[in-house]
C-alpha cells in the first residue's frame, strides 16, 4: 500500500499532508476513522506559532508513539489528552508544546507537504481575526 495522503483546508488554502503512518500508526489510524473532520481552528495560546483544534474530552484511544513536544512548521501532532484536553496541534512555525499545565507532547503524525510558505500568513489571520473553519479529508 502507498503513502496515505489527506488534504487540510484552513481558512479556505489547501494543503496536501502524508500521514505517518509507519512513525505513528496507531494516531493515523484512530485519525482516519474521524473523516472527514471538520472543525474550528484558533491560536495557540501557550505553544508559540500555531494553531489549534481544542477537542475537549474526545478520545481517540490511543497513547503516546513518535510524541514531540516541538513539531517543525507544516507538522500536525495529536495531544491524546492527559494533563490536559484532547487537541490538535498545527505548527506554522516556532513551537513549544505547552499548555498551563506545563510542557506537553503530541504524536506527529501528519506532514504537509505543499504551500508550506502559505503557513505564516495563515497563522497570523487566525491570530488576528479569530477562529478559522478547518478541514481534513482524504485525496
Amino acid at each position: 500500500m502507498g503513502v496515505e495522503k489527506l488534504v487540510i483546508t484552513l481558512a479556505g488554502i489547501s494543503f496536501n499532508a502524508r500521514l505517518e503512518t509507519e512513525k505513528a500508526p496507531a494516531t493515523c489510524a484512530a485519525f482516519l476513522k474521524h473523516l472527514p473532520f471538520r472543525n474550528k481552528a484558533i491560536h495557540v495560546r501557550w505553544s508559540g506559532q500555531a494553531v489549534w483544534i481544542p477537542l475537549g474530552d474526545l478520545q481517540f484511544g490511543v497513547g503516546y508513539e513518535n510524541a514531540t513536544c516541538y513539531p517543525a512548521p507544516g507538522e500536525v501532532v495529536l495531544y491524546p489528552g492527559g494533563v490536559s484536553e484532547t487537541e490538535i496541534l498545527l505548527a506554522y512555525g516556532r513551537v513549544a508544546f505547552a499548555s498551563m499545565a506545563g510542557p506537553l507532547a503530541g504524536n506527529h503524525f501528519l506532514t504537509i507537504t505543499s504551500n508550506l510558505d502559505k503557513l505564516p500568513e495563515l497563522g497570523t489571520k487566525v491570530l488576528w481575526e479569530g477562529a478559522q473553519e478547518i478541514s481534513f479529508e482524504r485525496v
